[in-house]
């Protein structure tokens, strides 16, 4: 009887319109924050695929349509833990390729930017990196922040302050390596 409610529900809230436009359209940001997680693509395909599952599963849990974004990015968090548990430490693995419509050259000099920057955030411990994300590249507040991955909001502001603290001394210490150029500048994102 439960199993036949169950699946009854699952229907009407699948079939809510609402509800499968919004999952379309924040399936690529689930991508880019749990890309920025992992580093690797399958992995983040793995985690935003479990999500999106666990979410239509879980539909009927959903009370408030306007908290749909932070709750599925908090069934993603739990996602990145349980993935975590189930695997030993490996090296991260970034086989990102961005492609750009601008010459070769700037391109290219886009993409070393990138690849310094996401170098930098992967020498960040996991926390930091996971707060980092969702705040910085994904516009989270820090409540929002503290409800998905589960910690204080002090925590969160804490490994914020630590994280962009991190990245600014490497950036500016690769910068004087002259590894950034001269005139090169990155824009800090809030």
């Amino acid at each position: 009887m439960y199993k036949m409610w169950h699946m009854k529900a699952l229907e009407f809230i699948c079939r809510s319109t609402t509800f499968k436009k919004q999952l379309e359209e924040i399936r690529p940001r689930l991508y880019k924050v749990a890309y920025s997680w992992c580093h690797a693509a399958d992995i983040a395909d793995d985690l935003v695929q479990d999500t999106v599952i666990k979410a239509i599963r879980n539909a009927n849990s959903l009370r408030d349509m306007k908290k749909m974004n932070s709750w599925l990015f908090t069934i993603l968090s739990n996602c990145w833990r349980d993935y975590l548990r189930k695997q030993k430490p490996t090296d991260d693995i970034d086989e990102c390729i961005f492609t750009n419509d601008d010459t070769p050259e700037l391109a290219h000099e886009r993409q070393s930017i990138t690849d310094i920057v996401q170098q930098a955030v992967t020498t960040l411990p996991q926390g930091q990196r996971q707060v980092l994300s969702l705040v910085d590249l994904e516009g989270f507040s820090y409540t929002e922040v503290a409800e998905i991955v589960g910690i204080p909001m002090g925590t969160v502001m804490s490994r914020l302050n630590r994280a962009r603290k991190a990245l600014s001394e490497q950036l500016l210490e690769l910068k004087e390596q002259n590894v950034l150029r001269q005139g090169t500048y990155i824009r800090i994102v809030k």
